[in-house]
């Protein structure tokens, strides 16, 4: 049910040599496991301060982007969506020289930042991250991306444990309004100059993209069309156990499609939200099911809105939801 990430073939951003852990003595360079601990210590790096560095990196956000606008677009555009942008607002205004900040999904040789010639610079949602908390991650290399040369990818690193997150560097009340795209032209504002590297990294991004369109009517649903079926993946912000009890509730009164042919087969949970699914059959388009989800969502609403237990029926229609969930993070 998750997407078809576009693959570049790029080796994956290795840790850089400068980054720090906090202890209690100061920052201390990471370095390997078993070399002598820069403190001075004489013990292994893995047996003194790599003990904080490797639970640092391991300890897991499961909502990285809770208090960010749009926290459910967030997971889409992470999980779901093969190609999309989105224009970010910093807290404390753009710096001189950089003309905007924007969020793409995945960025040509699976950069995590570049700085482009005009000095604008583009982030990449999609990258793998090692700190435990894509949000720091992402933080930590927007940061760089910032001071970077222009005309110059950003590698990625695990970003200090003390370092901040993207709640820290964005504006609470900025908006974040994604625009899906096709393909990823996005990447080449000049594409007869663009280097044989990103041509073919373009080139091979574009054949894996899987069309998707974000409906207009509803918040955070995405429809997306595969060869067999098409398909409503759908992030919401309720709690997991209330949203799944709405869904009993309304899949055992058979409410729950989203039009003649249409299914509600299950949901996956990503990034401490939880998202359902419904297969469409191929012919149903992202427009005819603008109307169909805007009345499910005024269903689902009432359904939440229910505090009675469970009937015997809805209760083995939750069964059958949970049965079918996955966690993809």
């Amino acid at each position: 049910m998750a997407k078809k990430r576009p693959q570049t073939k790029a080796k994956r951003p290795q840790t850089t040599g400068g980054a720090r852990t906090a202890g209690a003595d100061g920052d201390v360079p990471v370095v390997g496991a078993r070399e002598p601990c820069p403190c001075g210590s004489g013990r292994r790096y893995k047996a003194c301060h790599g003990r904080a560095a490797s639970h640092a990196a391991t300890e897991l956000v499961h909502r990285p982007f809770e208090g960010l606008p749009g926290e459910c677009d967030w997971v889409a555009l992470r999980e779901l969506v093969p190609a999309a942008t989105v224009e970010l607002t910093l807290k404390d205004g753009l710096p001189e020289g950089v003309p905007a900040v924007t969020l793409a999904t995945v960025l040509p040789m699976a950069w995590p930042a570049l700085r482009r010639d005009d000095g604008s610079v583009l982030i990449g949602l999609q990258n793998d991250t090692s700190s435990g908390d894509i949000s720091r991650d992402l933080a930590d290399t927007l940061q760089r991306a910032l001071e970077a040369k222009p005309g110059t990818p950003v590698q990625g690193r695990r970003a200090p444990a003390d370092s901040p997150r993207l709640q820290d560097l964005l504006a609470p009340e900025g908006a974040f309004e994604p625009e899906v795209h096709s393909g990823f032209e996005f990447w080449v504002p000049d594409p007869e100059n663009a280097t044989p590297d990103v041509t073919a990294s373009l080139e091979r991004a574009n054949a894996a993209a899987i069309p998707t369109v974000k409906l207009q009517g509803v918040d955070a649903a995405y429809w997306c069309e595969t060869p067999e079926k098409n398909h409503l993946r759908w992030v919401m912000p309720h709690a997991e156990e209330l949203l799944l009890d709405a869904l009993a509730r309304l899949h055992a009164a058979g409410r729950s499609s989203l039009g003649e042919g249409t299914r509600l087969v299950g949901s996956f949970r990503a990034h401490g939200l939880t998202v359902p699914v419904w297969d469409l059959p191929s012919g149903v388009t992202a427009e005819d099911v603008e109307k169909p989800a805007a009345e499910f969502a005024e269903r689902l609403a009432t359904a939440l809105a229910t505090d009675a237990p469970l009937t015997p029926d809805e209760r083995r229609a939750r069964g059958g939801l949970t049965n079918r969930q996955v966690t993809l993070s």
